[in-house]
């Protein structure tokens, strides 16, 4: 090991400028790459968002596959089977009664799942950096391993499921009918029909629903619980289906376990930009660092 590190001492002496000028480049192409993506996620936020979610999903296979986590690929396939179905439900036209709820269920199921396990997973690590695992007798390497590795599936799955959640809402809202993600709805919204899934409201505002409750907006528009439920925690939105107006996500949801609040945003974007964007900026150094010859 010393032997080694004397040679690559030996290897890199008198290369201190040349360093220097990677630093340079690297910190000239992070602030570059990331004026760029601000700026195509402001004007073409659509195309952003697709290329993005793309990368979310194929890049860590990449990385899976070289360092042989089998586990992990595993997980993939099984998740990135039944959103491909899911999503091609979503996508056809005409939409199928029942696909909306089962888009939402799907999603709302991989929603809680991962929600549990980055809650566990951070509590793992907690607990090994306060020392607790030496009361199980679990050595911190592998208590440290288990909480990271929990809190990774629970962030990537989170941010996976809830884009691809998005992208099938606007679709399916777009195909019903009653939601445009810019201009005026193509129908009318009748008081008994959900906006969400374009079924019929049997339930009034004020009654107990024996299965399911209906819900009304402070724009006094009425849905199914389930599915307002869905499109806001699910689906990312914070406006109503129709009219597009503000949705008092505090008085709908009082239990603040389900409130999607600014700093979870905030992290997912991070974890987006980590992920899917950070291993192409490391690429492109590499390759500006060959092209000149530095080492």
């Amino acid at each position: 090991m010393k032997v080694e590190h004397a040679r690559m001492h030996a290897k890199h002496r008198g290369h201190e400028a040349m360093h220097a000028e990677m630093v340079l480049i690297l910190i000239a192409t992070l602030v570059v790459a990331q004026l760029l993506l601000v700026q195509w996620k402001q004007r073409h936020p659509r195309s952003y968002n697709m290329v993005t979610l793309f990368q979310m999903w194929v890049v860590p296979v990449y990385f899976t596959v070289k360092l042989h986590w089998w586990r992990f690929l595993v997980i993939w396939i099984l998740f990135s089977a039944v959103t491909a179905f899911v999503t091609f439900r979503a996508t056809r036209k005409p939409l199928v009664q029942t696909t909306p709820r089962l888009v939402y269920k799907w999603f709302l199921l991989i929603y809680k799942i991962s929600y549990a396990t980055g809650i566990i997973g951070y509590m793992a690590v907690m607990f090994t950096l306060f020392g607790l695992n030496l009361l199980f007798k679990i050595k911190p390497e592998d208590a440290m391993d288990f909480g990271i590795s929990l809190l990774f599936y629970g962030l990537y799955y989170g941010v996976l499921e809830r884009d691809f959640a998005e992208m099938c809402a606007d679709y399916m809202a777009s195909t019903i009918g009653f939601y445009s993600e810019s201009g005026m709805p193509t129908k009318h919204l009748s008081d008994s029909v959900c906006a969400v899934c374009g079924q019929q409201i049997f339930v009034d505002v004020s009654e107990e629903g024996i299965i399911e409750n209906t819900y009304r907006l402070s724009c006094n528009h009425v849905f199914h619980e389930f599915c307002i439920r869905g499109w806001c925690i699910v689906g990312k939105k914070q406006t109503c289906p129709y009219c597009k107006e503000k949705v008092d996500l505090k008085r709908m949801f009082s239990n603040p376990w389900e409130r999607p609040h600014v700093m979870y945003g905030q992290l997912l974007d991070w974890l987006r930009y980590l992920v899917a964007w950070q291993p192409v900026i490391i690429g492109l150094v590499q390759g500006i660092n060959y092209i000149l010859g530095l080492e």
